[in-house]
């Protein structure tokens, strides 16, 4: 893609022996190429983002470059400080030296010479023209057409007599009778533009020590007080963008699924206060979540999110059968206070047993990459949240329906 960028793949035997050798190699990477940006990351499993930071500043279509590259140096100056962050970097190439010849459109017209002449001339001259194909095998080669090693060290300093000719012209004339001026000038070598518009993005990487949620808090201040002229906005891409992206699309199918199940919750209890037992009992999970992703060290992801989803509806089944036990206690003639004690005491086996299963049958996912996310929040959250679902129930319960222990028999 560019000239200035190379990509080296390292394959490795396990996962495991990746991040200590981007611990033990990005030290001496910078120490022995200073000069260079030398970036080591690893490959996303699945869709992910080449960069996990990614600000866009973002401008008119017809915004000057040289003002978006001052926005864009300004701002990775400050964001550039955050001690949680590495391989900072605008995406605006550095500006190139071209050379500019002005077209005499009079002069030309003369010896009939035309801009795409005086093109493949200096092409010709030191890059080379393709001309043809040499085949060796099954493999193709391009013939060039060029001029020696030594005029092309030497080109500049007899650029004005460079021969240009017509194609259907046998002789040729110097560059300098059919142009005005040959100068070098600076230029962007790219328009990079996002939306139709032009922008420049501020890229970068956490740390391994670091998430990106925490890189970007490290540096929300100086980007908010950052003022930008009229015209300019920020938009974050990368896993900012992703994470957005991604929950939105999760938001058609959770909806008519959240409806079903309270739709199903009441055609079974024909009441709405269970609901609001299940409703409080449910966010307990999170205790579980939370202990789990820290104990294994494993970010709050997209698979971690799904896990969480899924959480969801296995809670749910626990404490139905709670429920469902509390009523059958209340029809044998039992005082209601009682009936939900009973229920929780007599449902710990298969409430257990249950999750207990669930968490066993997700440990092969633990070795798993992809699915690691999963697994853990279904373990951690299953585990505490059902235990938890024991105790609240009842609690929930007797709060909402505003129950009393019943009298002690002869008193």
């Amino acid at each position: 893609m560019y000239s200035n960028y190379g990509q080296l793949l390292i394959n490795f035997a396990s996962y495991k022996d990746i991040d200590p050798f981007i611990a033990n190699h990005s030290e001496w990477l910078q120490n022995e190429f200073p000069e260079g940006l030398v970036r080591i990351r690893k490959y996303n499993v699945g869709p992910g983002d080449s960069w996990k930071f990614e600000l866009r500043i973002l401008g008119s279509y017809d915004t000057s470059l040289n003002e978006l590259r001052h926005l864009g140096t300004d701002l990775l100056a400050k964001v550039r400080q955050s001690p949680l962050g590495t391989d900072w970097r605008l995406d605006m190439m550095n500006p190139i030296r071209q050379l500019k010849t002005v077209y005499d459109e009079k002069k030309a017209r003369t010896v009939n010479i035309s801009r795409e002449n005086i093109a493949n001339a200096l092409k010709r001259s030191y890059d080379g023209l393709n001309v043809g194909l040499y085949r060796e095998k099954n493999k193709l080669y391009p013939i060039q057409w060029r001029n020696t090693e030594e005029e092309r060290r030497s080109m500049l300093s007899h650029l004005d007599t460079l021969p240009v000719r017509n194609d259907h012209a046998v002789t040729s004339v110097p560059l300098s009778q059919v142009s005005d001026n040959t100068d070098f000038q600076w230029e962007e070598p790219y328009i990079i533009r996002w939306d139709r518009q032009r922008q420049a993005a501020i890229q970068g990487s956490p740390l391994l020590s670091s998430t990106f949620a925490d890189l970007k808090k490290s540096v929300a201040k100086d980007i908010e007080g950052y003022s930008l002229p009229e015209g300019f906005s920020l938009f974050w891409d990368g896993e900012e963008d992703s994470s957005k992206t991604a929950q939105q699309q999760l938001l058609p199918g959770v909806i008519p699924a959240v409806i079903v199940i309270l739709l199903c919750l009441v055609a079974t209890f024909n009441d709405f206060r269970p609901i609001v037992v299940i409703l409080c009992t449910l966010p307990f999970a999170l205790i579980g979540i939370t202990a789990g992703l820290l104990l294994f060290d494993v970010p709050f992801g997209f698979m971690a999110l799904l896990g969480a989803m899924s959480l969801a509806g296995m809670m749910n089944k626990n404490i139905v059968v709670l429920l469902d036990a509390c009523n059958e206690n209340i029809a044998k003639g039992m005082h209601p206070y009682n009936a939900i004690v009973e229920a929780a005491v007599c449902r710990v086996r298969p409430v257990m047993l249950a999750a207990g299963t669930t968490v066993l049958g997700v440990i092969p996912l633990l070795q798993d990459v992809f699915w690691i996310g999963l697994a853990v929040a279904i373990m951690g959250g299953l585990a505490i949240g059902s235990l938890l679902t024991l105790i609240a129930v009842p609690l929930f319960y007797a709060i909402i329906y505003r129950l009393e222990p019943p009298p002690k028999e002869g008193t």
